[in-house]
């Protein structure tokens, strides 16, 4: 049985015919059946549905009721250990630790964070700092007798915005325990700064490169490279802010992506100057002003009071010195890749025991169709851990914590689907992490409730579908193809030619039917019209915040949250003890950690796969390629989601994916394929830094 719905949804140029009909699957009311635990009652925390109005008259409205949106209490509570009988235990537990994980009481610990930082726990072989693991260590820190403070260097991050504010929650934790925290800098802009400044002190030598001076925002086009190389795109893209198309078509930014892209930077950088302000004791107009400044001079960053003092690496380690319980001219401390081992157990922290398991299920990269490798989602490999999580009575939760940009469309329904469907037995709550958009919306929204960080990037609620036509490349390069065919629609991917009038046509009625699939399902999960959810649809991009107040996201946090609701909703009372268990886990191999990610020969194999497919086309286009500056196709034109998003076109897949940009300060991470140190601040054992 379906309903039919009367009105004209306008999208673009395109509109849903009046009288569309929709499956009561899509618009019926949101009643959970939990066959399987008849004595618990599970609330979905959904926000009530809106009454529908005029699209063209209406805005985006304001946080709906329903929405925990505007919770204030602190996420992490800092609980002094007070017990002698657990200090006591605690001692026993650490006096029989295994060798290999015992160090001198009294010590320092000290961490380097550069380049990416993991969302998802990372293998023995690799060296790349993770956030949970970091999570955890700084937790275990704040009540650990052997640790007297905590000292990180801080060198150029390629991280989103959202995990800087999960840890700076957590350096928050750390530092009410009374332990001193240090921050060193030698090159940083506005995310280490903003970063450091959640740090009791912040040290930089006189010569350091510290720039802050804004935030900026930037899109990138190929069409002119595109139409240099005889590459026609021919995509469609739904919804007036899905600017992922725009890379292709376009040579310059639409007024619709300057718009969300102006918003998405009043955001964060609202975000930012308020939070160094708060850390550093300013107002926000004293921070914009030293920012406006265009400071160049470590003497008068010192002045204005955004460092603690300038003093060198080795000046640091005099200080740490004096605030260890070593003899003279000796320094305690145990880095971060020895001190990740211990084991949390001695702490006695919540989470490692319980009657009750909540699991933590990770992803975390583009989602792709298939079986894809590491550092992508795929849908057998989530469905699988979601039926097992199903199937096991001692979970009584799940916590689904999303960094993803999107990818595969059919992908992210899979997938869903059965999110919906646990959630039908035990309570999902979504955890955004950085960036949880289009596709990674998508899963999202499958869940009962959704926890955003303020900064995360999400929403992105559209489609771009299409092909490629490359007959004037061919043309220049030599090559010929000829297709024969049975059926109209037999030759609608044939790259050798563009869509006739019929093709076109039906390529039309696919995205837009795409596009109303994903919006209806993203109405009828969030408890909203579907005129509603089309208002703050349309592809737009919003952050955390902002999707707070239009009833895309419930609650502003971070995972620590999430875990609480998630409690909340299994009905497990504030006082039990619950276990937490992570279950994802990066497996890169050995040999692809020597090999390194490839980031810029994935995007350029990518370029070349569009295409024809076979190797010979393939160095065809890679020497064409080079001609019009593979150098720029491969390192800042064309990014590892772009050419996830190529390889969806080529085979006529349609993506839901999030745009390619990124907000940046002054000075950006430019080691990309490069895996950070974490062994201490340096490589060598002599030395911290």
């Amino acid at each position: 049985s379906a309903v039919k719905m009367n009105s004209s949804i306008r999208i673009g140029s395109l509109s849903l015919p009046a009288g569309r009909v929709l499956p009561n699957a899509l618009v019926k009311s949101n009643k959970t059946n939990y066959s399987s635990r008849p004595t618990t009652r599970l609330v979905r925390h959904l926000p009530r549905a809106v009454e529908a109005e005029s699209i063209e008259n209406s805005t985006p409205s304001p946080n709906v009721e329903g929405v925990d949106s505007t919770a204030t209490e602190p996420e992490l509570e800092y609980v002094q250990p007070k017990d002698l009988q657990n200090t006591l235990v605690t001692n026993w537990k650490l006096l029989w630790a295994l060798p290999w994980r015992r160090f001198a009481s009294g010590s320092v610990l000290t961490i380097k964070l550069s380049g990416q930082i993991a969302e998802i726990p990372q293998g023995r072989f690799s060296s790349v700092v993770s956030l949970p693991e970091l999570s955890l260590a700084l937790r275990k820190a704040a009540v650990d007798p052997r640790i007297k403070g905590v000292c990180v260097k801080i060198d150029p991050l390629s991280c989103g915005w959202s995990k800087l504010q999960e840890i700076r929650r957590h350096m928050d934790h750390f530092k009410a325990s009374g332990k001193y925290s240090i921050a060193y800098l030698e090159r940083a802009s506005e995310k280490e700064m903003y970063l450091a400044s959640a740090f009791g002190e912040i040290y930089a030598p006189p010569s350091a490169s510290v720039s802050l001076r804004g935030l900026s925002v930037k899109g990138t086009f190929l069409r002119g490279t595109l139409d240099k190389i005889g590459i026609e795109p021919e995509v469609r893209r739904i919804g007036n802010y899905k600017s992922a198309g725009d890379q292709l078509l376009r040579e310059d930014m639409s007024e619709y992506q300057r718009e969300q892209l102006s918003a998405l930077l009043d955001d964060i950088y609202a975000e930012f100057v308020e939070g160094l302000a708060k850390a550093r004791g300013k107002t926000c107009e004293e921070v914009e002003a030293i920012i406006n400044e265009g400071i160049f001079d470590m003497e008068r960053l010192k002045e204005v009071g955004m460092v603690d003092d300038l003093k060198y690496n080795d000046e640091v380690e005099d200080l740490l010195k004096e605030r260890t319980d070593g003899k003279e001219d000796e320094l305690r401390f145990v880095k971060y890749k020895k001190y990740k081992k211990v084991n949390p157990t001695a702490f006695g922290l919540p989470g490692n025991k319980g009657k009750k398991t909540i699991a933590i299920v990770r992803t975390s990269g583009a989602i792709v169709g298939g079986d894809g490798q590491n550092n992508v989602i795929t849908a057998d490999k989530v469905i699988a851990q979601l039926r097992s999580l199903k199937k096991n009575k001692k979970i009584a939760a799940v916590v689904l914590r999303v960094d993803s940009p999107g990818g595969d469309a059919l992908a992210s329904d899979l997938m869903w689907r059965e999110i919906k469907k646990l959630g039908e037995e035990k309570p999902v709550i979504a955890s955004m992490s950085d960036v949880a958009a289009s596709g990674g919306y998508y899963m999202a929204m499958g869940c009962n409730k959704i926890v955003a960080e303020a900064l995360t990037i999400t929403g992105s609620i559209g489609v771009v579908t299409g092909k490629f036509c490359t007959a004037d490349l061919a043309k220049k390069i030599g090559y010929a193809s000829e297709t024969i065919s049975k059926g109209t629609y037999a030759e609608i991917l044939n790259d050798a030619r563009p869509f006739n009038t019929v093709e076109a046509e039906l390529f039309d009625k696919a995205a837009l039917h795409a596009y109303a699939s994903f919006r209806d399902k993203a109405a009828e999960s969030r408890g909203m019209s579907v005129e509603r959810m089309q208002e703050v649809a349309q592809g737009r991009v919003w952050t955390g915040k902002a999707a707070a107040k239009i009833g895309l996201v419930d609650s502003i946090g971070g995972l620590s949250r999430a875990i609480r609701l998630a409690k909340e909703a299994a009905e497990i009372s504030e006082d039990d003890k619950v276990a937490i268990r992570e279950v994802s886990r990066s497996s890169a191999s050995p040999i692809q950690l020597l090999t390194g990610r490839g980031a810029t020969m994935q995007a350029l194999l990518a370029m070349a796969s569009l295409t024809f497919g076979g190797s010979a086309s393939q160095s065809a286009l890679s020497q064409v390629a080079q001609m019009v500056g593979a150098e720029a196709i491969g390192n800042s034109m064309l990014s590892v989601y772009d050419s996830n998003l190529v390889a969806g076109l080529r085979a006529g897949t349609c993506m839901a994916q999030l745009p390619d940009f990124q907000i940046v300060g002054s000075v950006e991470c430019k080691e990309e394929g490069k895996e950070p140190s974490v062994n201490g601040f340096g490589a060598e054992e002599e030395s911290i830094f």
